[in-house]
């Protein structure tokens, strides 16, 4: 996935101002602890980040 599909995707999913606050703001567990934005930084696939991201928001199968 790229990160112009996951970003579009966060912000479908959440609108643009939560989209953004999220991926700065909300530490994942999934994610060694990171934002989406520093997971992204140390080269974690846009892919496996939408996937925790998902599993934390409960994000409905038909909408991954």
């Amino acid at each position: 996935m790229r990160i112009t599909v996951f970003r579009r995707m966060m912000t479908d999913e959440f609108g643009a101002a939560r989209a953004a606050t999220l991926s700065k703001d909300h530490l994942f567990s999934g994610l060694g602890g990171r934002t989406v934005e520093q997971a992204l930084a140390a080269g974690v696939p846009a892919k496996q980040i939408w996937q925790e991201v998902c599993a934390a928001f409960e994000i409905p199968a038909e909408r991954r």
